[in-house]
């Protein structure tokens, strides 16, 4: 069988996209625009909040800091992601995004700590709050959010960093989206406990998103395999679909980022083969149907050098005996 004909018989993988130099530049451009309306209306959402003694309000200026802070850091990180590789560091600066992401998603919790702590003791002792100026800083705020966002949604689903990015700016939107039903049901009502109810909602919705960046970001960290690939399933495909390839073991896959899959693995091959063809067709199947480009592949015309116990599993007594 050809690699060719188990190409057209295998299902589709959800393996992500690779992003090019062009896109990098584009993004960080989107991300340079999101810090300086972020940062800009932080300052003015706060000073309203102050006056108009409206925890909702201080409480998003201040997650709006944390995120201008973040964008920043993104931004940053994104800058660096381009730079090339040296002798200390052979594969670039590219983690750096995924370390701020998750550096994000940190800052981000602890932003929702400071959130809840307020929320509690406003609801034991309730404050006035000025409901037409709420009203007009969270409208405000708004806006600025809704443009950020339209900056940022692009690039959001495939890029770790820029999803990081988006999710503060969403957070912020749902802030002054609470913020605006706050000062509504203040102005009609003269409830002020809508205030830190609202932002205690807020919280929650935070903690989810934050929650999940969080362990996406320190999955790659850990180099942990990708969701999308099985590698049971990527072993047998292999040896039924290469001519020559007897077994396939020391499979190991880790995401540099979030659209930069490595792999290396150890095939053993039959006498007759020829290692170059066969080198050369794994390749070409990990790339067509995994997207795994960057590949480091030991072919082996006998037993495993290595000689483990158990060719398909490596545990951290063989990394330790090896």
């Amino acid at each position: 069988m050809s690699v060719g004909d188990g190409l057209r018989g295998a299902r589709s993988m959800p393996y992500p996209p690779v992003m090019q130099g062009h896109e990098h530049g584009h993004d960080g451009r989107k991300l340079f625009w999101a810090f300086v309306l972020t940062g800009g209306f932080a300052a003015v959402e706060f000073i309203g909040g102050w006056l108009s003694h409206s925890l909702t309000l201080m409480a998003d200026a201040g997650h709006m800091v944390t995120d201008s802070a973040s964008l920043a850091l993104a931004w940053i990180a994104l800058r660096f992601a381009g730079m090339p590789s040296d002798r200390k560091r052979t594969y670039g600066y590219q983690r750096l995004q995924v370390l701020a992401a998750f550096v994000n998603s940190l800052l981000l919790l602890g932003a929702v700590a400071w959130l809840v702590i307020e929320a509690i003791q406003r609801l034991k002792d309730p404050a006035p709050v000025t409901g037409p100026l709420m009203m007009a800083i969270a409208a405000g705020g708004l806006i600025v959010n809704v443009v950020s966002l339209a900056l940022l949604h692009r690039g959001e689903s495939s890029n770790l960093n820029i999803r990081a990015a988006y999710l503060h700016v969403v957070s912020d939107l749902l802030g002054s989206v609470m913020a605006l039903v706050a000062a509504t049901v203040v102005m009609t009502t003269g409830w002020t406990r809508i205030d830190p109810l609202l932002a205690l909602l807020v919280a929650c919705l935070i903690v989810r998103s934050a929650g999940s960046l969080m362990v996406k970001s320190a999955h790659i960290l850990l180099e942990g395999s990708p969701d999308w690939l099985d590698i049971e399933e990527l072993q047998r495909e292999l040896r039924s679909t290469v001519a020559g390839v007897v077994d396939v073991h020391h499979v190991h896959v880790w995401c540099l980022t979030s659209q930069h899959p490595l792999l290396t693995l150890h095939a053993r091959i039959q006498p007759a083969a020829s290692p170059a063809t066969v080198l050369r067709e794994i390749k070409e199947f990990l790339a067509r149907r995994y997207a795994l480009e960057h590949s480091t592949i030991q072919i082996e015309p006998a037993q495993c050098a290595d000689d483990c116990a158990d060719p398909g599993v490596m545990t951290a007594s063989d990394h330790r005996h090896a």
